[in-house]
């Protein structure tokens, strides 16, 4: 009884998370009304997150899983935050202002398949035949889904479409080459130190390209910067580690099959976004393929 209360408390904490996280798109495009471009919301998103990591840091700086932690190793952490929480965020930043908030979602859902073709290019981990029809049926959705939205809103379209690609791309490699690092540090404290180095390269991108005063933005804009640094990434960051404690990974991958669809919902209520028939069937035939590959992985294991 005990841990059947604990599997549902789990999944009900992971959709919160992914709700929140799926939030984040919205409330960039939102902020986007407001004539400010990508790097500037994207910097209001760390200014506002980094003191609650800095904090998370200290407060886990002798968190260890008992292994002896190596120079490498915090040289290869300074990598993954560069790649995976700095380069992803910007890309997905950047796409954002070209295509809705609804499609983003989809394409960076496309993420667990990258994984799986990149821990065959430099892994040598065989493709199951499962992965393999999964791996199609993602890909043929996002055709359908992207194709159509060249129809709708023009070739700005691949544009956006490629650097939301890029956002997923980038994050992927972040959790194929970070796997191995992850328990040498705890969850915890690897991603407080990870988003900790984003922040500083965001800080550092800003100082060197931004083009707009950062204390002359709308009062909207910090609204909206402090809900996406609060609401879209602190929460449900570690929403979603506790999460995958109670319940698993591969568990955890079937409900992250929520977050297109509650994107998808909150674009429709606070964007006025609409998607035509076609992409809608898009969308499903990839969240379809996704939860089929995490369910028929689920079983293996």
């Amino acid at each position: 009884m005990q841990t059947t209360k604990k599997f549902w408390s789990g999944i009900a904490i992971g959709v919160l998370g992914i709700v929140l996280f799926s939030s984040k798109a919205v409330m960039v495009k939102l902020a986007y009304n407001y004539n400010v471009d990508a790097i500037s919301v994207l910097l209001l998103r760390m200014l506002f997150s980094f003191p609650f990591y800095v904090v998370i840091a200290i407060l886990y700086r002798n968190k260890n899983n008992g292994v002896e932690v190596k120079k490498a190793d915090y040289k290869w952490l300074l990598f993954f935050g560069f790649v995976g929480y700095y380069l992803a965020s910007y890309f997905g930043f950047v796409g954002l202002t070209y295509i809705k908030a609804s499609l983003e979602r989809i394409i960076l859902f496309l993420y667990p398949t990258i994984v799986i073709l990149l821990n065959r290019v430099f892994l040598k981990q065989a493709i199951s035949k499962i992965q393999a029809i999964a791996i199609g049926l993602t890909y043929i959705g996002i055709i359908i889904a992207f194709s159509e939205e060249v129809n709708v809103s023009g070739s700005e379209a691949y544009l956006g479409g490629f650097f939301i690609l890029l956002s997923a791309i980038t994050y992927a490699s972040y959790l194929v080459g970070s796997g191995w690092l992850i328990p040498r540090f705890d969850v915890v404290k690897f991603t407080a130190y990870a988003m900790l180095v984003s922040c500083v390269c965001v800080f550092i991108h800003y100082g060197f390209i931004g083009e707009m005063d950062v204390f002359g933005f709308p009062w909207q804009v910090y609204g909206l910067g402090f809900l996406i640094a609060i609401f879209a990434t602190v929460i449900p960051s570690f929403l979603v580690s506790l999460s995958i404690k109670m319940i698993s990974s591969s568990n955890f991958a079937i409900v992250a099959g929520i977050g297109p669809i509650s994107t998808i919902i909150l674009a429709s209520i606070f964007l006025n976004e609409s998607l035509t028939m076609l992409q809608v069937f898009g969308a499903l035939i990839v969240i379809g393929g996704i939860v089929f590959m995490s369910i028929k992985n689920r079983q293996k294991d």
